[in-house]
C-alpha cells in the first residue's frame, strides 16, 4: 500500500498544487549576468511562513519578500513576543516548532506554499546546551520537514559553515566535501542536508518530489540585530563597542580568518534562490560566500574611520576551538554559474556601511 504521504503528495501534484513560479528574466549587473524572478501576478503569489522569525535573519527578510509578495503574504513566527514595529509591518503569530500539530494548523488555515525555517539554536549556546539544541535543531526539523512533505510546500532551511569541521577542505571549502562537525549545530545541520539537500543523497526530493533548497551561510553581519549566541558574533559585536566605547574585547584569536557576509547580501541570496526556477538547481545546497577576514583585519578597517579604536583578546577556548574547525573560505562558483548569484559588499563597504547604520541609529535613539 502506498504510503499516506506519498498519497497526498501525488494528490498535490496531479491537483496542480505546487509552489507557485514566478516569470524568470535577466538583466545585466555591476558583476556581469544576474537572471532573477520578476514580480509575481495576484494569483501566483506564494504564501510564506518563517519560523524563527525574530532571529538575525527572519525580520530583514520578511520585509523583502513583502515588497515582493505583499505585506499580507508573509507571515513571521517565533516564540518570542516580537517588538512593536513587528507587529506593525505585517502579520506574526506564536509558532513552536516542536508542537507538530499547531504548526501544521498554521500551514493549512493560512494556505502556506513555502516555508523558511531559520528556528534553531545556535553553536555557542548549543555547546552549553546540547539538550535543548538537539530537540530544536533535530526535533524541530522533522516536524517542518514531515509537514513539508504532507503539504508539498517549498521548504529552505538554511545550513552553515557549522556543518564543516576540521577534516574540511579550508580554503576554500568546496560544495560537496569530508563533514565533520564539532558542534551539536553543526551535527544538526549536516543531518539536515543529508536527509534532503546533498546532490548525492537528496532523500526526500527524490523520494517524495519535494523542492528543497538549502544555502551554506557564512557568518552574517548586520547592524539591526543583536548576536544571538553565534561564533561569528564578535564580527557584530566589534562595530557597537567601537561606536559607543572606543575599545573591544575579541573572544577570538587576531588571526582566526572566517568567511562573512553584510546581511543585505544574504538576504538577497536567499530572495534570488528561493526564486529560481527549480530546474536550474543542479545540487540542493549551495555554498555562498562574499569575503573573509581575520579579527586584526576587521579592526585595522574600523580604525581607517576610527583611528583611537583599541582592540584587546580575552580568547573564550570553546568558540575558538569551534571557530578552528571551520573554513577560511567558501567556494560558491556553483551558485554563481546555476543560478547567478554575486556578493555586493567586500570589508571595506561593510565597515562603512555598518559604523553609519550603528551611529545613525544612536543618535535616533537619544533624541528621543
Amino acid at each position: 500500500m502506498m504510503p499516506v504521504v506519498q498519497l497526498l503528495r501525488a494528490a498535490s501534484k496531479h491537483a496542480g498544487n505546487r509552489p507557485p513560479r514566478c516569470v524568470v528574466q535577466t538583466t545585466s549587473a555591476a558583476h556581469g549576468v544576474r537572471t532573477h524572478a520578476s514580480s509575481c501576478t495576484d494569483s501566483d503569489k506564494p504564501k510564506v511562513l518563517i519560523t524563527g522569525g525574530l532571529g538575525q535573519l527572519g525580520v530583514g527578510l520578511a520585509t523583502s519578500l513583502r515588497r515582493r509578495f505583499g505585506k499580507f503574504n508573509v507571515i513571521l513566527s517565533d516564540i518570542r513576543k516580537p517588538p512593536n514595529h513587528v507587529y506593525k509591518n505585517g502579520p506574526f503569530i506564536f509558532s513552536d516548532i516542536l508542537d507538530y500539530k499547531n504548526l501544521r494548523q498554521i500551514v493549512v488555515n493560512n494556505n502556506i506554499s513555502w516555508l523558511v525555517h531559520y528556528s534553531a539554536v545556535l553553536s555557542a549556546v548549543g555547546e552549553h546546551n546540547v539538550a535543548l539544541a538537539k530537540e530544536v535543531n533535530i526535533t524541530g526539523f522533522h516536524n517542518i520537514l514531515d509537514i513539508a512533505t504532507e503539504h508539498g510546500l517549498r521548504v529552505f532551511v538554511p545550513s552553515t559553515i557549522s556543518a564543516l569541521g576540521p577534516s574540511s577542505p579550508k580554503d576554500p571549502t568546496p560544495d560537496l566535501c569530508v563533514q565533520r562537525p564539532r558542534t551539536i549545530y553543526g551535527v544538526s545541520k549536516v543531518h539536515a542536508e543529508l536527509m534532503v539537500f546533498s546532490s548525492h543523497y537528496q532523500y526526500y526530493h527524490q523520494r517524495y518530489g519535494l523542492d528543497f533548497r538549502c544555502l551554506r551561510y557564512p557568518g552574517i553581519i548586520s547592524a539591526d540585530s543583536q548576536p544571538g549566541g553565534g561564533t561569528t558574533d564578535y564580527a557584530v559585536q566589534i562595530f557597537h563597542a567601537a561606536v559607543k566605547s572606543g575599545q573591544f574585547e575579541c573572544n577570538l584569536r587576531s588571526d582566526t580568518r572566517l568567511p562573512m557576509m553584510y546581511i543585505d547580501d544574504c538576504i538577497r541570496a536567499t530572495m534570488e534562490f528561493l526564486e529560481a526556477p527549480e530546474d536550474a538547481l543542479v545540487s540542493r545546497t549551495y555554498n555562498i560566500n562574499a569575503m573573509s577576514f581575520t579579527p586584526q583585519d576587521l579592526t585595522r578597517e574600523i580604525q581607517k574611520v576610527l583611528s583611537d579604536f583599541k582592540v584587546t583578546y580575552n580568547v573564550d577556548p570553546v568558540r575558538q576551538a569551534i571557530a578552528d574547525g571551520w573554513p577560511k573560505a567558501l567556494e560558491d562558483s556553483a551558485a554563481r554559474q546555476d543560478w547567478g548569484w554575486r556578493h555586493e559588499y567586500n570589508l571595506p563597504e561593510l565597515v562603512q556601511t555598518m559604523l553609519t547604520h550603528i551611529t545613525l541609529g544612536n543618535k535616533l535613539a537619544s533624541a528621543f
